[in-house]
């Protein structure tokens, strides 16, 4: 075998190596910066691992072995990194910390939401224009409202049991769930950051749906499109991507959102720039006590398809 083949297979070779050794970690993502900063400085025993120009951050927090690990923004660079970090490290479960922008009325920037479960809510069909409109739905259509040419078609993913399925919606895992439930009213979150101050002092809010897509929304009409389409409570670019990885792999997965802004229904305009880092820091608090009370290790048995 000539030299300069051997430096990648022996990388390989170690990599594999490295993985059996190593006990199941729990995966905590986060797609930019400042969202994963408070947790790498709560982590002890750190070491970090390089692969295709990721950093994947191994150590423990809370009790846990985890992997720490920036998913990239928007909804490709999640699905690659979920797949890689898979591929080269024993995971036994996905938790996802990052800010979102506020679509239910209800909510208020600062509070964070722990969805049950998520949609890719642009994967549309783009209808042709007619004199009488748009034309209506055909077989990818899955009975969901259209917002103007757009009509949600959902996404095909492997079955569980063989061939391939359309999915609209998935799951957070139940267990992790009761969890966060559990947990909601017992976490103090902060009203200021800095000289950047709420109002009122936010809140946990457990349950409900969350949609993601490769889209910045800033848009009223469009955040009042997603509230009434998919009830959703919170949108962003990263966690729906992440859930369905972890759904083909068989790997239960949890998402945390703090809530930076309300997606165009600021009414003083997009408080993003503003409330990143109080809603990061919260998402990061939220998600600390959550590793606290959630038990060392998967059930056995336990995949997030509900499957051995």
């Amino acid at each position: 075998m000539r030299p300069r083949f051997l430096l990648p297979l022996l990388t390989s070779l170690c990599l594999a190596f490295n993985a059996s050794a190593e006990p199941a970690r729990l995966a905590v993502m986060s797609a930019f910066g400042p969202e994963l900063e408070a947790l790498k400085a709560a982590s002890t025993e750190t070491s970090v691992q390089y692969i295709n120009g990721t950093d994947f951050t191994l150590g423990n927090l809370d009790g846990k072995p985890v992997i720490l690990v920036l998913s990239g923004v928007s909804m490709v660079n999640a699905a690659m990194t979920t797949q890689l970090m898979l591929d080269h490290f024993k995971v036994d479960r996905i938790v996802f910390s990052g800010v979102g922008g506020g679509v239910d009325p209800s909510l208020d920037v600062g509070d964070v939401i722990v969805a049950e479960r998520w949609a890719e809510y642009q994967e549309n069909r783009f209808a042709r224009e007619t004199a009488g409109g748009f034309q209506g739905a055909d077989g990818d259509n899955v009975g969901l409202p259209a917002f103007g040419m757009m009509i949600p078609r959902g996404v095909t993913v492997p079955g569980p049991k063989g061939g391939v399925e359309r999915k609209t919606w998935f799951e957070v895992d139940p267990d992790m769930l009761a969890v966060a439930r559990a947990k909601a009213e017992q976490t103090v979150l902060a009203r200021c950051a800095g000289t950047a101050c709420l109002t009122k002092t936010p809140k946990v809010v457990v349950g409900g749906n969350g949609v993601s897509g490769p889209t910045f929304v800033d848009n009223a009409a469009y955040r009042d499109y997603a509230y009434r389409a998919f009830q959703a409570r919170v949108l962003d670019m990263e966690t729906a991507a992440v859930a369905h990885v972890a759904y083909v792999n068989h790997t239960p997965f949890i998402a945390f959102r703090a809530l930076s802004d309300l997606a165009g229904g600021d009414p003083a305009g997009n408080q993003f720039p503003i409330f990143i880092r109080l809603a990061a820091d919260n998402s990061a608090r939220v998600v600390r006590d959550f590793l606290k009370a959630l038990p060392a290790q998967v059930p056995v048995g336990r995949s997030a398809l509900g499957s051995p």
